[in-house]
């Protein structure tokens, strides 16, 4: 599918800054993207998307092209007035001249606990939420991301669901980097939670010594059946990249919102 820009659709505005954590990741400095669709009105609550690695996503010659999907999709009243934050990785700055930063990114997204959630909800979103009026029905809050992105997308709402309800996972890494495949037994054995679940992968996905990409986003859909879940799983033939889940984005995210009522 070809996403591309159409005529007389209103576009949003995308602004881009740096963001230095203070405490949930101390030191770590991360660009970030918001995009604010032309529709928003302040008087009336935004639903919002949080995208991992998101300097792909709202790449306009990237592998998704966010704002101009949402922009598509909010025009034809597809999808609800949404705000999308898309934030990158934490590195650590050099403490030397000339030396390199640490990237941040494996422990931020595959890590199994609430930290990327805490980061998220007590010291990034107060900033985007002083700004603008954003829901805080987590029915209208979704979060999204590839590889490790991808299961961090999930862990946040999984840790979360208070927060976040709705999650779209390109090639998610539910293996074992940091101890991701145990999330099929876990989903068997919880209490189901209200979450809404969009994951995609391929069968030319990574088979290496952290596990099987294809076998474990099988296993997390299988899960998710058992437990009754309202999830999504779209298996081509693609590899360890976007291109799929990009194709397919505008299709997930009518689904994803589909339960929300658009005015």
């Amino acid at each position: 599918m070809c996403i591309r820009d159409r005529e007389n659709v209103p576009r949003g505005k995308v602004e881009q800054a740096q963001f230095v954590s203070k405490s949930v990741f101390p030191g770590t400095v991360r660009d970030y993207w918001i995009y604010v669709p032309q529709q928003y009105d302040a008087s009336s609550p935004a639903c919002l998307m949080v995208f991992q690695d998101g300097g792909g996503y709202v790449n306009l010659k990237g592998h998704s092209r966010v704002p101009t999907v949402f922009d598509n999709l909010i025009h034809k009243k597809e999808m609800p007035v949404t705000i999308g934050v898309f934030l990158n990785p934490g590195v650590i700055p050099p403490t030397v001249e000339g030396g390199k930063p640490r990237k941040n990114r494996s422990f931020e997204y595959d890590t199994l606990t609430d930290q990327y959630a805490r980061f998220l909800m007590k010291e990034f979103l107060p900033m985007v939420e002083a700004e603008y009026n954003i829901s805080q029905n987590p029915d209208h809050r979704a979060t999204c991301g590839i590889s490790s992105g991808g299961i961090c997308a999930f862990t946040v709402a999984w840790e979360r669901p208070d927060q976040f309800h709705k999650v779209i996972s390109y090639v998610g890494s539910f293996t074992n980097i940091r101890g991701g495949h145990v999330y099929p037994s876990l989903i068997r054995k919880s209490e189901k939670k209200p979450l809404k679940v969009f994951l995609q992968d391929g069968e030319n996905d990574l088979d290496n010594l952290h596990g099987s990409w294809p076998l474990a986003n099988q296993r997390m859909a299988s899960a998710l059946e058992f437990s009754g879940y309202e999830y999504k799983f779209v298996f081509g033939d693609g590899g360890h990249n976007g291109r799929h889940g990009g194709a397919i984005l505008p299709d997930a995210l009518r689904w994803l919102w589909s339960d929300v009522k658009v005015e």
